[in-house]
């Protein structure tokens, strides 16, 4: 069978990597995207008119367009948990099987997570930043963790471990999530508006969908004290930028660190990163060597299974899937 591996060559290299690709190799007949750019749709109808199965990274979308136009698909796998971008009930449609990878960063994005709180409480950035500048940097009163209080908003995985590490730090742990059953010890199961009005660290971790949507806004901003920090490392839809940029140009929150937001790839926007209160990084919360190829590792697993017929861990329409081989 044929596979398309749609990540950029610089991209191929981070994300997917050379282990991943040598298994790939090993089991089907591979065809590499050598361009720059990310494929648009009708790049990828035209890269992938002879495939059996497109292997994509995050940035390529799969609209309901190149189901209908890929009559020879059978399956579209993705190298990442995000399947946001993807049409499954298009592809379902057609009989294409759609995967998507597990959480293989959970590690990865809660160390980024621990971090932040560090960098927020101790001006590791700002003092940096001065002495490369040549500045004599300020000396500011910081404040440690032991002791502190952070708010979790989500308590999936990543929530999970992150209170597990916080636990050991001596820090007081609540959790915000309607949807979790919290049985650790130590950790307070509070509704959002409680956890936004008592953390020194809030730190948003939840699901992103409609619903979640904004839903840190002016309102939940106006419950946090003004000495706490904001922390997202979920998706920059989860927070309306304006009210975030507002509370902290007038100093009503102390600061925020980020790792996404709403620009190209789910980066942190440049206009709210770049204020003298804000950390921001892009996009590396699972950019580590064992978080990337726990992903890219799976789709291969993934396409040696699609390829003996069989539906993965991790396919999200198997009953709709008749394009088996």
């Amino acid at each position: 069978m044929k596979v398309l591996l749609t990540h950029v060559p610089q991209a191929r290299a981070q994300y997917y990597g050379a282990r991943s690709l040598e298994g790939l190799q090993a089991i089907a007949q591979v065809k590499l995207h050598e361009a720059d750019d990310a494929l648009d749709v009708a790049g990828l109808i035209e890269a992938a008119g002879d495939v059996d199965i497109i292997v994509a990274d995050r940035l390529t979308g799969g609209p309901a367009a190149i189901f209908s136009r890929l009559p020879k698909l059978r399956a579209f796998v993705r190298c990442a948990v995000d399947i946001r971008n993807v049409d499954v009930g298009a592809a379902s449609a057609v009989g294409v099987l759609v995967t998507q990878a597990g959480p293989g960063f959970v590690q990865s994005v809660a160390e980024l997570a621990l971090g932040f709180m560090v960098d927020l409480s101790r001006g590791v950035s700002r003092a940096a930043a001065d002495y490369h500048a040549g500045r004599k940097p300020g000396i500011v009163m910081g404040r440690q963790l032991a002791g502190s209080r952070v708010g979790i908003i989500g308590y999936g995985s990543i929530g999970r471990y992150l209170a597990g590490i916080a636990g050991v730090l001596g820090m007081e742990i609540l959790v915000a999530d309607p949807f979790a059953t919290i049985e650790e010890p130590g950790i307070q199961h509070v509704p959002l508006d409680d956890l936004l009005g008592r953390s020194d660290y809030v730190v948003c971790l939840a699901v992103a969908n409609e619903k979640t949507e904004n839903m840190i806004g002016q309102a939940a901003l106006a419950r946090m004290p003004p000495h706490a920090f904001f922390i997202n490392l979920s998706r920059g839809s989860l927070v309306d930028e304006a009210a975030l940029t507002a509370a902290l140009r007038e100093n009503r929150i102390a600061g925020a660190a980020m790792d996404v937001g709403r620009a190209l790839d789910q980066m942190p926007t440049p206009e709210v990163a770049r204020l003298p209160n804000v950390i921001a990084t892009p996009h590396i919360g699972g950019l580590t060597p064992p978080a990337i190829e726990s992903q890219s590792l799976e789709t291969v697993r993934q396409v040696e299974k699609i390829m003996a017929g069989e539906a993965p861990v991790g396919a999200v329409n198997a009953a709709e899937w008749t394009r088996r081989p």
